[in-house]
C-alpha cells in the first residue's frame, strides 16, 4: 500500500532529558505509584532463531549461572517498582503456542521475584497462513495452520481478555508495550513515563540514535502530519542521509519496540482495522496424503498486524532518546549482530554478572 508524504520528527535528546531529568522522574514516578502506568510484555514467539525449541523469554543467557531473558525483563521492572515503593500491573502477552511452557515456567521460577498478583496473562489472537496460491494450509487433518497475528494484535488480544476494562476500573491511564527479545529493555523508566504524559502526546517511544545511516531500524517519523515508522527499506537515499544544519542525520533514531500508548485513545482506535503485513515464511504443513512436511525454504505467507501502524494512528508522539549501550541489546540471532554473543556483552557492560 502506497505511504504518504514523509517528514522528520525531533526527538527529545539525551541533553534535554538529562537537564530535565529529576522533574521527568518525579512525574513517571508520581504516575506509577498512583498506579496509572501497566506494562505489557509482548511474548507470544518461541526461541526458533536461537535454535531453541520454546518461548524465547525462557532462553537462559547466563554464562556461570543460570539467567533467563524472563529474568532480565522482571529484574529490570523490579528496578522501577523498588524505586516507585510500587507494583506496576504487568501484562504478559503469549500465544496458543508458548502459553502452557510460559506460564508453568514463570510458576517454577516464582516469576522471579515479581508479585503474583500483579501478573496476568494473556493469548495473541491467531491468523491463518496461506501457499503461493493462496490455498490455506493445514497443520493437521482437523486444524488450520495458524500463527500468531503479529505484535499489532497485542491491545485487541488483551481485551478479549476483559484486561482493558480491569485497567480502567484499577485507575490506568497508559500503557507501556515492549518486545521480549531486549535484555536491556528499559521498562516502564520513571523518566520516560513522565517526559510521555508531560508532553501531553497520545504517545511515546524509546529511540536509539542510529549507529550509521544505512542501520537497518525502523525511524519514527512523521506521514501526513501524524506520528509513523518508516521501515529501513522504505527509506530512499535521501531520506537515509538528509542532514540538519549542525550535521545531524534527519531521520536519525531508531525505534527499539519500547512504546506507551494513552488507554483511552487505544480504545478509542480499537475498532479501526490495523492493515495487514504480508511475509513470507516457512510453514509446516500436511500434503494430500497426511505427511507433515517442515520446508527448508519459504513456501507461503503468514499475515501480521504491526505494533507500529498503531503509531500512525494516534495524533502525536513523543519520541525519548535512551543510550544504545543501556538500551538496546536484542537477542535474534545466536551469534553475530544483535545476537546472544553481544547482548551478553552488553548485559556484562551493565554490571550484571552473568
Amino acid at each position: 500500500n502506497a505511504r504518504g508524504t514523509f517528514a522528520p520528527l525531533s526527538a527529545m535528546e539525551l541533553s534535554q532529558i538529562d537537564a530535565n531529568r529529576a522533574h521527568l522522574e518525579e512525574v513517571g514516578l508520581q504516575a506509577i505509584r498512583e498506579g496509572k502506568v501497566a506494562a505489557v510484555l509482548l511474548a507470544g514467539g518461541q526461541g526458533t532463531r536461537l535454535g531453541f525449541d520454546k518461548p524465547k523469554g525462557m532462553y537462559n543467557i547466563g554464562v556461570t549461572r543460570e539467567l533467563y531473558i524472563f529474568e532480565c525483563l522482571i529484574n529490570n521492572v523490579m528496578e522501577i517498582v523498588k524505586k516507585a515503593g510500587a507494583w506496576i500491573p504487568f501484562y504478559i502477552m503469549t500465544s496458543d503456542k508458548n502459553y502452557d511452557d510460559t506460564t508453568a515456567f514463570l510458576k517454577e521460577k516464582n516469576y522471579f521475584g515479581y508479585n503474583a498478583e500483579y501478573i496476568h496473562f494473556f493469548k495473541q489472537e491467531m491468523a491463518p497462513s496461506v501457499d503461493y496460491n493462496g490455498k490455506l494450509l493445514m497443520e493437521a487433518p482437523d486444524h488450520l495452520s495458524l500463527s500468531p497475528n503479529g505484535n499489532g494484535g497485542w491491545f485487541s488480544s488483551l481485551c478479549r481478555y476483559g484486561y482493558d476494562k480491569q485497567m480502567k476500573e484499577a485507575g490506568v491511564e497508559w500503557l507501556t508495550a515492549f518486545a521480549v527479545d531486549n535484555v536491556l529493555q528499559r521498562i516502564n523508566d520513571p523518566a520516560f513515563v513522565g517526559a510521555v504524559i508531560d508532553s501531553g502526546c497520545d504517545c511515546g517511544g524509546m529511540v536509539v540514535r542510529k549507529a550509521d545511516p544505512n542501520e537497518r531500524v525502523g525511524v519514527l517519523c512523521t506521514e501526513d502530519g501524524k506520528p509513523s515508522i518508516v521501515e529501513y527499506y522504505e527509506m530512499t537515499d535521501d531520506m537515509i542521509h538528509l542532514k540538519d544544519e549542525n550535521g545531524n542525520l534527519l531521520y536519525n533514531f531508531g525505534v527499539i519496540l519500547n512504546y506507551m500508548f494513552n488507554l483511552d485513545r487505544l480504545t478509542e482506535i480499537k475498532s479501526k482495522r490495523l492493515p495487514l503485513h504480508i511475509v513470507e515464511k516457512k510453514i509446516p504443513y500436511i500434503d494430500g496424503d497426511g505427511n507433515l512436511i517442515k520446508p527448508t525454504t519459504p513456501n507461503g505467507y503468514k499475515f501480521e498486524s504491526l505494533i507500529l501502524d498503531m503509531i500512525h494512528m494516534m495524533d502525536s508522539c513523543c519520541p525519548f532518546e535512551v543510550e544504545r549501550e543501556k538500551a538496546f541489546a536484542p537477542v535474534k540471532n545466536p551469534t553475530g549482530v544483535d545476537s546472544v554473543e553481544s547482548a551478553r556483552k552488553l548485559l556484562e557492560k551493565n554490571g550484571v554478572t552473568l
